[in-house]
């Protein structure tokens, strides 16, 4: 049994026991967190898929930490100007453990 969720702009296939990275989330470690934007949830014999979502379902996961990426180097220049600029990013992100499918 597995779901299709939507959260931070994108979707993610989830199971029960999995981890995943998501965008950040306004919740602590430890905390539930529960997505209710359930595109679509494949049971053993029959896939059922929202319109855009599928009515009285959910996943719930656990926080198991909030962090940052690893930095990437964002280099601009313009040529012939003299003209550059050196930025780095490191996005932040939530890991959660999928505990249940409703």
């Amino acid at each position: 049994m597995y779901a299709i969720i939507e959260t931070g702009g994108k979707q993610y296939r989830v199971e029960q026991g999995d981890i995943i990275y998501v965008e950040k989330l306004e919740a602590e470690e430890n905390a539930e967190v529960v997505f209710d934007k359930v595109v679509a949830i494949k049971k053993v014999s029959a896939l059922k898929v929202g319109k855009p979502y599928v009515k009285d379902a959910a996943v719930k996961g656990t926080v198991v930490k909030n962090g940052k990426g690893k930095k990437i180097t964002v280099f601009t220049y313009k040529p012939k100007k003299g003209s550059s600029r050196k930025m780095g990013h490191r996005q932040p992100y939530t890991k959660v453990q999928i505990t249940e499918i409703v």
